[in-house]
């Protein structure tokens, strides 16, 4: 009786538990065929802005550079009025020179006229002189006291002579002295219009010499800054190519990695697909001891397709669950890359290793070192990147740990 009860709660039991097999051997599909998806998506997120900035800093060297062309056509046409100036200039300059040249004949004509003002001066003092002591006789004396008619004749003609004589003096006085006020005149307009013209000429040089040097300073500004612009679209372009080698490289080690992990999934020796695998029932154990620093997700447009567990550089990185190495090697951003397989297309993976402590195809049990941490391929400081995959499409390892 004892015997017949304890068969039908073994068979009760088998019952309710063989839903939960079955269940958990249903086959895992990730929506998102991602593998190292994410850091794909990230080098073209990158490209697709290094392609905008491409063209943003191409328009900026393109108006830079129609802007120097403006300047230069502003500055081409200041260096034609520079010359039409200079025609001026040379044309002024002459003109300066004759009238230098008329004020230095009018200076010597000045100096003449003025010898001969005081000459005709003196003369003309010494005669008033002599005839305030000669006390010259009137028209009477002179017909009264003459010896005939051909005496007053002849003293009539001396008188007249000594009248035009000194008429003559005091003409000479008067002429000089209004030449030499008309040339001091003339002298006097010379001078103020070779003071105008000497202006005129310095500040048209001086107002071309400024807006060409407004122009050519402008032009320097703009073609350095064009200088620049074309320095970081050169650069932009350099960090768009090695991004787009980067780019084929993680798509090639994408499909390597698929095609891998695809492969052992289907060549598992006849296993049962595994199910989905419930938070904490995976039988995983933590391949190194620390902090998650990043978690598996979406963030910034991308896909993070494990965790990242902070660990010193060299601390032994164990198997997570027993199984047989199906991929080890450098994998592009990954650096050093084992993957396990486990079975029913369960995979572990640990990226970013300094070094290797297993082989590819050796099978090693859970807790084995497989190898260490480090920082190769792209990453910023020690840490091991850790992932879980079902038929080689990303999962989150939370739910295995």
């Amino acid at each position: 009786m004892a015997r017949r009860m304890f068969s039908r709660l073994r068979l009760l039991i088998g019952v309710a538990v063989l839903p939960l097999v079955l269940f958990a051997s249903l086959p895992l599909v990730s929506g998102a065929q991602k593998g190292l998806g994410g850091k794909i998506e990230r080098k073209r997120d990158q490209i697709q802005w290094r392609k905008g900035r491409e063209r943003v800093l191409s328009t900026d060297v393109a108006g830079y550079t129609r802007k120097i062309n403006g300047l230069q056509s502003e500055i081409t046409t200041l260096q034609t009025r520079q010359v039409r100036l200079q025609t001026s200039l040379d044309f002024k300059r002459a003109q300066l020179a004759r009238i230098q040249e008329d004020l230095r004949r009018e200076r010597l004509r000045l100096a003449r006229l003025r010898a001969r003002l005081a000459e005709a001066r003196t003369a003309l003092a010494k005669r008033l002189v002599e005839l305030y002591k000669a006390d010259q006789p009137d028209l009477v004396t002179v017909v009264l006291e003459s010896n005939g008619f051909a005496d007053l004749l002849e003293r009539t003609e001396f008188m007249q002579r000594v009248s035009r004589q000194d008429a003559r003096i005091i003409g000479i006085v008067v002429r000089a002295k209004a030449e030499a006020t008309a040339t001091a005149r003339r002298l006097d307009r010379l001078e103020e219009r070779a003071q105008l013209v000497a202006d005129q000429i310095e500040d048209e040089v001086n107002q071309v010499a400024a807006i060409k040097g407004q122009l050519v300073e402008r032009r320097v500004r703009y073609a350095d800054a064009r200088s620049e612009k074309s320095t970081m679209l050169a650069s932009t372009r350099d960090d768009r190519h090695a991004l787009e080698g980067d780019l084929q490289e993680l798509e090639a080690a994408q499909a390597r990695v698929t095609a891998a992990l695809q492969a052992q999934a289907g060549g598992g020796g006849g296993s049962a697909p595994a199910g989905p695998i419930q938070p904490g029932s995976g039988g995983l154990i933590w391949p190194v001891s620390g902090p998650i620093v990043s978690p598996f997700g979406m963030r910034w447009g991308r896909l993070h397709a494990g965790v990242d567990i902070a660990a010193p550089a060299g601390t032994p990185v164990r198997a997570a669950k027993a199984g047989s190495v199906v991929l080890l090697g450098p994998t592009g951003g990954y650096g050093n890359y084992i993957c396990v397989g486990h079975g029913g297309g369960l995979t572990t993976c640990y990226a970013h290793l300094s070094s290797y402590a297993t082989s590819s195809g050796a099978s090693v049990s859970q807790g084995q070192v497989i190898g260490a941490v480090g920082c190769t391929g792209h990453c910023f400081g020690d840490h091991l990147h850790f992932e879980t995959r079902i038929n080689g499409s990303p999962v989150n390892p939370a739910g295995y740990l």
